[in-house]
């Protein structure tokens, strides 16, 4: 340990946590005091949602349904409407 308590995480470690230079890491023990050491991961308050389980499971499966081509795409917002129209009630997932 360096006089200002700096210390060096072996590559194996950093590779582990998928860390890079600049990343901050958490240290804390468990009840076994061992230590353990995370990635502290900072994401801004108003971004959470994204990435909240709910709203990844959906960004997942959206992302299926583009990867099968299970998307309509439109020139106009008109013919997009007049498309939600015609399947409105409807079972269509074409």
């Amino acid at each position: 340990m360096r006089n200002k308590g700096q210390i060096t995480v072996p590559s194996e470690v950093r590779t582990a946590l998928g860390a890079e230079e600049g990343d901050d890491l958490l240290f804390y023990t468990d009840e076994q005091g061992r230590i353990i050491i995370s990635r502290s991961l900072l994401i801004p308050p108003e971004q959470a949602w994204f990435w909240s389980e709910r709203w990844q499971n959906l960004e997942r499966k959206t992302q299926a349904d583009i990867d099968a081509g299970r998307v309509k795409s439109f020139d106009t917002l008109t013919n997009a409407l007049d498309y939600l129209a015609t399947v409105k009630g409807s079972d269509a997932k074409d």
